[in-house]
């Protein structure tokens, strides 16, 4: 088995990389110096603008798009490279359009939403947030209690969702909603909200660890077009369970590029910190923090890679997958938590990038799925076989 990727795909992770250590990585002082203030870690609009049009001048744009809508239709294998280059910043960041949503539309989308949501999506003229999780229902889809009730040709949509990622800016939400009760994960649909659509309200912004902003939505009888549905009725579960896959992925892969910035931060400062006469880097412990960090970003890769060639195939990927996010995430949280004891108290400090990253990993071993359901999958599949 070849485990080299090819030219192209090493080329582009190169560009990628350039592009992290010239545009993300000098914005980390200011927007430390912004969460330290209290108004979090995340571009504001200007900054994500001028990032976007960099994007575009670099190629960096539409990456996984399929060629049909302007894109360069880039396989997961590649992806990963990228989103791993990506992950080297504590400035959080997706090339647009944001991968999973994308994903979920194209294999669901009518004609007439093909035109509306997903080409320009596609072309990164919108914004869009999904919602999934609730107060009380979140890695357990069944125990979902926003209801979506057809009366004439309207769907009626009452709830709340919460952890929303985007809703300050996103042009339409993917809400997803029980439409047949009895029938468990078997019974859900997907809907296309559009921003200010009556009956949906954005209710509360909430501050997350790492710097981020979720947000928590209402649906009021909020009204839809039979037409806004997504997907057939009652086979919302699948297309949602793609975009958590392609996600889930895209997380794993950014918990290595994390986890070798926090081996950079080790390395140069254990090279330069002498303690009792001796260099960090002399000591045993330190010595093993940095081993251990290189065999398991390098076990991590390689996860990755066989996942996305799975997925590329078209093949079963659903174990492969919480694999990798389980172990990326944890690994990255063990990396960046010896880096910042290596560091000692300024490790500690909020000057420095690890203490965002380590908030923004330990994000990670929640959303999408927690680190114990995706065992509890891993271990069902296997007791199944």
């Amino acid at each position: 088995m070849n485990f080299e990727l090819n030219e192209e795909f090493r080329m582009l992770q190169e560009l990628v990389a350039r592009f992290v250590n010239d545009d993300l990585i000098p914005l980390e002082p200011a927007l430390l110096l912004q969460d330290m203030q209290g108004r979090g870690g995340e571009p504001g609009p200007e900054v994500l603008q001028t990032l976007n049009k960099k994007c575009r001048e670099l190629g960096l744009w539409g990456l996984d798009v399929p060629e049909q809508y302007g894109g360069a239709n880039l396989p997961a294998l590649a992806m990963v490279g990228v989103n791993e280059e990506v992950g080297r910043s504590a400035v959080p960041f997706h090339f647009p359009p944001d991968s999973p949503n994308l994903h979920m539309l194209m294999t669901t989308v009518t004609d007439a939403q093909r035109e509306k949501y997903l080409l320009p999506y596609s072309r990164g003229e919108t914004v869009s947030a999904i919602g999934i999780s609730e107060p009380g229902a979140g890695a357990d889809p069944a125990g979902m209690s926003t209801r979506a009730v057809l009366v004439d040709d309207h769907w009626v949509l009452n709830g709340r969702k919460i952890w929303i990622s985007k809703m300050d800016h996103a042009d339409f939400t993917i809400v997803m909603a029980k439409t047949d009760p009895g029938k468990g994960r078997h019974g859900i649909s997907a809907f296309l909200v559009d921003r200010n659509t009556p009956g949906f309200f954005v209710e509360r912004k909430i501050p997350m660890i790492g710097g981020t902003y979720t947000w928590e939505i209402l649906l009021d009888d909020c009204r839809l077009h039979k037409d806004q549905l997504l997907g057939e009725v009652n086979k919302g579960f699948a297309p949602m369970q793609l975009r958590l896959s392609v996600r889930r992925l895209q997380m794993a892969a950014w918990c290595i590029g994390k986890a070798r910035r926090a081996v950079e931060l080790m390395v140069d400062h254990a090279r330069q910190r002498v303690t009792f006469g001796q260099p960090l880097s002399e000591r045993q412990s330190v010595q093993w923090w940095i081993a251990d960090a290189e065999t398991r970003i390098h076990a991590c890769r390689l996860m990755c890679q066989q996942a996305a060639w799975k997925l590329d195939q078209g093949l079963d990927v659903r174990s492969e997958i919480s694999m990798a996010k389980v172990f990326g995430t944890e690994m990255a949280h063990d990396v960046i938590d010896n880096a910042m004891q290596c560091l000692g108290a300024l490790g500690m400090t909020k000057e420095m990038p690890l203490q965002l990253m380590a908030g923004q990993v330990r994000n990670m071993r929640i959303y999408d799925g927690p680190s114990e359901v995706h065992r509890w999958v891993i271990a069902r599949n296997r007791l199944s076989q």
